[in-house]
């Protein structure tokens, strides 16, 4: 029991040390090849203007670097190989025990989480250059879409027949057979918690909530000893947390679409290894643990709907923590009522992947 506590623990804060090493290194590397939207303003999906984020952001779109979620999915890269060498130099029962990488618990989210990262380095990339086919560079809503749903559908259909994957948990009820219904249901979480990622708005909002997120995740995992799972999940909070030390107000470097798809994917992927596969309800509790995610993806549909069927909005901006904004409330407010909200959801969350 204490070796467990000490294997998830240990990488997370080896992790959290990474972290802030790198980022001095990538600062400097950022800054240096002005890796900055070179021109500030934003436009919908269908190209309109947007006047009142443009105006809440015009001092901040343009001088701070994207790409900062490269930290998010580096310093988990870093931790594991510094755990193989210590390993491979001291061969012990305790050292190898530190290894979290296994391939009926962590091959997937690890795989997940560095393919979302490259694929949103590449658009990060595209956006900066502004070589892209969409209204601000990089990649097109579009593309970025069938992206996720290619990896999300690959990834489903290893759980459908690899692991045998063919329920949801349900708390007091055990498992619902759903059979082949199961690989839609997956492509659906994933892409709904992708179009959450745009959460990453305001300096620290999306750093603070997926650590929140990701340690829920950590708790559950550990619950039902599926330990190298929640020595991953914990090394994550740990990248994750070096990264917001350089992303509270004012942000140092954004996470960007590299943070945020490998996030995002590897959350769904989470969920599910936590579910009916380990006898789990990890996807019946993800919309508790992840509601600012949740919100957020709300927010857009509802404003989109409104246009379009109403012809008014419901908010002065979406998604959300926007409208919190061109209410007056300082962005550093917005930031910490969310972190405030993310914790007490994720901590409700917790409760309910732990009973039942």
């Amino acid at each position: 029991m204490i070796i467990d506590v000490v294997k998830v623990f240990i990488p997370s804060t080896i992790s959290f040390f990474f972290g802030i090493l790198l980022s001095f290194l990538l600062s400097h590397f950022l800054y240096k090849y002005q890796m900055w939207k070179k021109q500030s303003g934003k436009k919908t999906m269908t190209g309109e203007e947007t006047p009142i984020f443009n105006q809440l952001h015009k001092e901040r779109e343009v001088g701070v670097p994207k790409m900062g979620g490269i930290l998010i999915w580096a310093s988990p890269l870093l931790t594991l190989g510094t755990l193989y060498l210590i390993a491979l130099l001291f061969p012990s029962v305790n050292s190898d025990k530190l290894l979290f990488l296994s391939r009926n618990q962590t091959w997937i989210p690890f795989a997940t989480l560095l393919l979302g990262g490259f694929v949103g380095l590449v658009d990060d990339y595209l956006e900066i250059k502004g070589s892209g086919d969409y209204v601000a560079g990089g990649l097109s809503l579009k593309k970025r879409l069938l992206i996720v749903t290619a990896i999300s559908l690959l990834v489903a259909v290893w759980f459908y027949i690899k692991l045998e994957s063919h329920s949801i948990g349900i708390p007091f009820y055990g498992a619902l057979e759903i059979g082949w219904l199961f690989i839609p249901l997956f492509l659906m979480v994933a892409l709904g918690i992708y179009s959450g990622g745009v959460i990453d708005g305001i300096d620290g909002l999306a750093g603070g909530i997926f650590a929140a997120i990701f340690s829920a995740y950590t708790g559950i995992a550990f619950y039902q000893q599926q330990v190298n799972l929640a020595a991953f999940c914990a090394t994550l909070v740990g990248a994750i947390l070096a990264f917001l030390w350089f992303n509270i107000p004012p942000a140092r470097f954004y996470m960007s679409e590299t943070g945020s798809m490998a996030l995002t994917i590897t959350l769904t992927v989470v969920a599910f290894m936590t579910d009916s596969v380990d006898g789990g309800h990890g996807v019946f509790v993800l919309p508790v643990i992840a509601m600012p995610l949740v919100l957020t993806s709300l927010s857009n549909v509802i404003q989109v709907l409104s246009k379009r069927f109403r012809k008014k909005k419901v908010f002065l901006v979406a998604p959300l923590h926007h409208h919190f904004e061109a209410l007056g409330w300082p962005p550093y407010k917005v930031t910490m009522r969310y972190w405030v909200i993310g914790v007490v959801f994720a901590i409700i969350g917790l409760i309910f992947g732990l009973i039942g």
